[in-house]
């Protein structure tokens, strides 16, 4: 269990970053201060790199004896990767999460910090820096949404008929066989799209406003660790389709989220190819 004091150290490192790193170069980019990683959609800015470098040091100072582990971090030194899930205890961060977007001038992005014991969401933070308000959840209360208007407990929605439902798939994350057939199901529902921002579809769902999220097949603990229990503490299920609850030692495999367990049983039985 994290402490509050902890949780505390977390959400202003966070903030601090935001102030510092991210928001000054929103639609403030130079051309020189946005790159490819694998390729046009896969995009880092200076804004990812300074804003985590700057929560690591924060955290580093504030709680030592945790392991800090960011995205960029793990882009330059793979072998990180792996001590996501073996640490006892590590923070995860993607700073900013929705790249694409933050580097198109989309105010569609967000930063996530988590936090793992030997490989499990312990606390979770979904953040928007453009509003400076965020979902925390932790293993012993609901998900809440903290803002400027106070505190409030998040639960997710309870649409039954699928033809009603709305939700995302990140489908370009997909072979393009596969994304043939995905779409061939896409019909059945209401609407299905994508936000290019986990962050802001984790924050939908567990908000209530749509009824599911299928992952690509490699799920980054940064995407997918704090989202993962900020649904199940507003009510959802998270699992793989597989059936295996989430953890981070996983480096392959689709996760869906759902607003309801029958929900994710309907929907992983239509999906199950994928597993």
């Amino acid at each position: 269990m994290l402490t509050e004091t902890q949780a505390d150290m977390i959400i202003n490192a966070v903030r601090r970053a935001a102030q510092n790193c991210i928001l000054p170069r929103f639609r403030n980019l130079a051309a020189g201060e946005v790159a490819m990683k694998s390729g046009p959609g896969d995009l880092v800015t200076l804004a990812d790199t300074e804003a985590e470098a700057q929560i690591a040091a924060d955290l580093a100072r504030d709680w030592p004896e945790a392991r800090v582990l960011g995205e960029e971090g793990v882009a330059a030194d793979r072998g990180l990767r792996a001590e996501m899930a073996q640490a006892d205890w590590a923070v995860i961060v993607d700073p900013v999460d929705g790249t694409w977007n933050f580097a198109k001038g989309l105010s569609v992005f967000g930063v996530i910090a988590a936090v793992l014991h030997r490989g499990v969401p312990v606390w979770g933070m979904l953040y928007d820096p453009v509003m400076d308000d965020w979902i925390a959840a932790g293993t012993d209360g609901p998900s809440v949404m903290v803002s400027a208007a106070g505190r409030r407990v998040l639960r997710t929605a309870n649409e039954a008929r699928r033809g009603r439902m709305n939700g995302y798939v990140t489908l370009g994350l997909y072979p393009k066989a596969v994304q043939a057939r995905i779409v061939t199901e896409f019909p059945d529902f209401a609407r299905v799209t994508s936000l290019r921002c986990a962050c802001h579809e984790y924050r939908m769902l567990v908000q209530g406003h749509v009824d599911f999220c299928l992952s690509g097949p490699v799920p980054h603990p940064w995407d997918h660790a704090a989202g993962v229990l900020a649904v199940e503490r507003a009510g959802g299920v998270s699992r793989f389709l597989d059936g295996e609850p989430y953890h981070a030692e996983r480096t392959k495999g689709v996760l869906l989220s759902a607003a309801t367990a029958a929900v994710w049983e309907d929907l992983a039985r239509r999906f199950a190819y994928l597993a």
